[in-house]
């Protein structure tokens, strides 16, 4: 049975690992998901309509609609990181088969001479962005996991950490962590796990030192991320006269999200008191979100649409769990009750991702084909974590506004039909969101796909690839050296759609 015991609200962004920077960023970006259409074309469709996922970029498009329809995607997900830390490379792959996208549009049309000449309802759910994802390092390192602890204990009272008569070590880490906070818990954990000790045994000592001797040290260290976030689009759109469709969205996002962090250290030095050591971190996330959108298609000729939408900020309500497990070469002897069955609770809190504009242009050949192009901005810097009254939050909102900026992307995509078969090609670029540039680099993507229509029905398949640079941070605190992820993403997706 888990045992939980809840942090204060004001502890709760103390932990790096949850409640930062890396949730607006996580939260914030949809990938290129949805039907084999929307992908085959890079997505570019803010313009056109007349496809479900493409109400995600411009909800005026369930008007463009000439009947109703229905459409169910699946795409298999495969992920290529390879890793280089420290001079040494180690690559991963992680391969999942989904249903990404299922929805329905209903298009009724007016009597002839109304101005208002259809309405379009549609429902639509898109896997926006699946954390099914994990990456390995491997290098060896002059910085040690006692940097990590080290770091946190610092001025730590060590007679505030020590246990009570009779009481659990489980029962102690739990209750530091909720009286005292994450910096005092995690000067706990790194002493009972054998990492540090104090200069001296007196209880005001806030000084530690290390037990690891080494000038290089021999790291494996893995992330397993999995989870989903999910949205639910209910939409509404109406054509007027022969040149203007217009549409609002209304979205219900669900989101899940594990993250596993395991990190094992050996070939310290001969006369080290410690010759291994390993450390794990789980973060369970949870929670729900709401945003709206609002836009407009205009037909300026047979051949030029343009097409304009807002994206309001999402509201998350999150809440996140999160749990530790440590051993060494003089942990405790009962260290190991501290394990991922010993679960910290958070209190709930909101992520607000920023507004997003986006602008489009179309260019229709009658029958024969099209070329899209999309440009979005989002001002990144404008995210916040609430309650904005907390201190911590101050802190990482602080730290939002002075390292992120705005992002621009663009997509453009392309159509040609040769009777009943399309074929279709992507692109895409999206800018890094770090105002200098670093941490993340800017997304590439590119895509390509093939159509056939049998008259009632259609199907469609598309291949889609995305690669990105980052830099990571193993831990938190006292790793100053990233390990450089390539990350390489690749969909291949099957759609299927019924018109009625």
């Amino acid at each position: 049975m888990k045992r939980y015991l809840t942090f204060i609200v004001l502890l709760a962004c103390a932990m790096a690992s949850a409640q930062n920077m890396n949730d607006v960023l996580r939260y914030s970006h949809e990938n290129l998901q949805g039907t084999a259409r929307f992908q085959g074309m890079g997505g570019a469709f803010g313009a056109l309509g007349g496809d479900l996922s493409a109400l995600n970029i411009n909800p005026a498009g369930s008007a463009v609609f000439s009947n109703s329809q229905f459409t169910i995607s699946g795409s298999n997900y495969s992920t290529d990181n390879t890793s280089t830390y420290f001079g040494s490379s180690l690559g991963a792959t992680d391969n999942d088969l989904n249903i990404n996208q299922v929805g329905g549009v209903f298009v009724f049309r007016s009597r002839s001479d109304s101005d208002w000449k259809k309405m379009a309802i549609a429902v639509n759910y898109d896997l926006v962005e699946s954390y099914d994802d994990e990456f390995r390092v491997s290098g060896n390192s002059d910085q040690g996991l006692d940097n990590y602890f080290l770091s946190y204990a610092g001025g730590v009272p060590f007679g505030s950490i020590l246990l009570r008569s009779n009481e659990y070590i489980e029962d102690g880490y739990l209750d530091i962590g909720a009286t005292q906070g994450f910096q005092d818990q995690q000067a706990f954990l790194g002493y009972y796990g054998g990492i540090i000790d104090p200069v001296d045994m007196d209880d005001a000592t806030t000084t530690y030192i290390s037990n690891a001797l080494y000038n290089t040290v021999s790291q494996d260290y893995s992330r397993f991320t999995s989870g989903y976030n999910g949205k639910f689009n209910v939409n509404f759109g109406t054509q007027y006269k022969d040149n203007l469709y217009l549409g609002a969205s209304l979205n219900f996002h669900t989101v899940f999200y594990d993250q596993i962090d395991e990190l094992r250290e050996t070939n310290y030095d001969s006369d080290s008191p410690i010759q291994k050591s390993e450390f794990s971190n789980f973060l369970h996330t949870e929670g729900s979100g709401f945003s709206f959108n609002l836009g407009a298609i205009a037909k300026l000729n047979q051949n030029i649409r343009v097409g304009g939408s807002y994206q309001s900020p999402t509201w998350y309500r999150l809440t996140d769990d999160f749990s530790q497990r440590i051993n060494s070469t003089l942990a405790a002897e009962d260290i190991n009750f501290i394990n991922h069955d010993i679960v910290n609770l958070f209190e709930a809190y909101t992520i607000k991702t920023p507004a997003k504009l986006t602008g489009s242009v179309a260019l229709v050949f009658g029958k024969d084909g099209l070329l899209s192009f999309d440009y979005s901005y989002q001002d990144m810097s404008q995210a916040e974590l609430r309650p904005e009254g907390d201190s911590s939050f101050s802190q990482v909102n602080s730290t939002i506004a002075n390292n992120l900026d705005g992002v621009s992307s663009m997509r453009l995509g392309g159509e040609y039909r040769i009777d009943q078969v399309s074929l279709r090609a992507g692109y895409r670029f999206e800018q890094s969101p770090y105002a200098d540039g670093n941490n993340i680099g800017d997304l590439n993507g590119y895509s390509g796909g093939i159509g056939y229509n049998f008259g009632g029905s259609r199907l469609d398949l598309a291949v889609n690839r995305i690669e990105q640079d980052y830099n990571m941070q193993l831990f938190d605190a006292g790793f100053s050296t990233p390990a450089l992820i390539n990350k390489k993403n690749t969909n291949v997706t099957l759609s299927y759609t019924m018109n009625f």
